[in-house]
Order: structure tokens, then C-alpha cells, then sequence
């Protein structure tokens, strides 16, 4: 049940649906959106398309004594209204589960909150944000979700392929470490063959 969680918490939103009666402790950390950057000057149309997760970190899950996350990936394709409907893809060698969601666009390029929102149950506001890309090779997404009055947050590195430079992974634990987050809350995924 917990890589479960691991995988659909990829938005957090699987964590909503899977802990709706009983929602998991997540650390007491509320960082305002204020202090998240987002990407300056953001193009929907070059973000659009498969982005692999190569790192999580988040609030709900500790990872501290979890061996191995399989990637999964994350396919974004623009609307006609500048948003995106996203499918995401895990993976395991025991199946492969597919699930869709949609964005519309708030307040600033690069910023969107959860279409239909009023049918996931116990939602009370759910913010997605693009923090930093260069759109060819990485991108550091941003999702930060009240529910039934606890906030939920979790930041990706997502990568164009399924390697990113170890820079670029020591800065995505940087900013981890910016929000609150220890090591324990960050965890590499692991590139499994499946992941398309």
C-alpha cells in the first residue's frame, strides 16, 4: 500500500483518494506559494509533452526507510485554454496503472489549479506550479493541495529522459531543504525498462 501511495502521490491526489477517511500525518510545514518561485516567462506549448520523475519530495510520505520508487512519467498536452490534461504512467513489473487529471490555468503563467475540483471530496484548494525548467532536459514542478484542512505539498524533478545530472538533483534536494523537507522526505526513482 505505501508504493501506492508513493506513485499516485505524484500529485498528491492519490494520496487523497486512497487516505479520504483517514488521512495520513503530514509534516506541520505550510510554505506560502509566495516564497515558490515560478518559471519566468513560462511557454505551455514547449512545457507539453513526456516528462519522466526522476526525484519526489513531499510532506505526507517519509522515505526514509523506502529502498526503491520505479520511475513513472507524466504526459502533459496543452487545451485550447492554456491548460493541460495530464495522463500519468506507473509502472511496476506487476502492472501498469494509467491516470488522468486536468489544469486550468491561475493567477500567473505557469500556475494552474485542478479542473472539477468540487468532485474529489474533502479538497479545499489544490495548486500546481511550474518552479523551473529549460524545457528540453528538467523541469521542477510544485503541487500544494489543502485538504480537510491539512496541507499537503510535494515538489518532482522531472526530466525530458530518464538520467539528469547530478547537479541538477543536488539542487532539487536543495530546494527540498528550502521548504522545510529533510533527505528523508526526498527520494530518487529508480528507471525501470517499462517506464515509456
Amino acid at each position: 500500500m505505501a508504493l501506492g501511495l508513493l506513485y499516485l502521490g505524484l500529485t498528491l491526489l492519490g494520496i487523497l483518494k486512497i487516505q479520504a477517511q483517514n488521512p495520513p500525518p503530514a509534516l506541520h510545514l505550510n510554505p506560502p506559494l509566495y516564497k515558490v518561485p515560478v518559471q519566468p516567462d513560462f511557454q505551455d506549448d514547449q512545457f507539453q509533452g513526456r516528462w519522466y520523475a526522476i526525484a519526489v519530495a513531499d510532506n505526507a510520505i517519509r522515505f526514509e526507510n523506502l529502498t526503491q520508487l520505479d520511475m513513472y512519467n507524466m504526459i502533459f498536452q496543452l487545451k485550447d485554454n492554456h491548460g493541460y490534461n495530464v495522463t500519468y504512467a506507473v509502472f511496476s513489473e506487476d502492472y501498469c496503472e494509467l491516470w488522468r487529471t486536468a489544469f486550468v490555468p491561475n493567477i500567473q503563467p505557469g500556475q494552474y489549479t485542478l479542473e472539477n475540483m468540487t468532485s474529489f471530496t474533502g479538497v479545499q484548494s489544490h495548486v500546481f506550479r511550474v518552479i523551473t525548467t529549460d524545457y528540453n532536459n528538467f523541469a521542477v514542478i510544485f503541487v500544494k493541495i489543502l485538504y480537510k484542512d491539512r496541507i499537503y505539498f510535494e515538489s518532482v524533478l522531472l526530466g525530458r529522459g530518464k538520467e539528469l545530472d547530478p547537479t541538477l538533483q543536488e539542487s532539487f534536494l536543495d530546494f527540498a531543504k528550502s521548504l522545510g523537507l529533510t533527505e528523508d522526505d526526498v527520494i530518487v526513482t529508480y528507471p525501470t525498462g517499462n517506464v515509456q
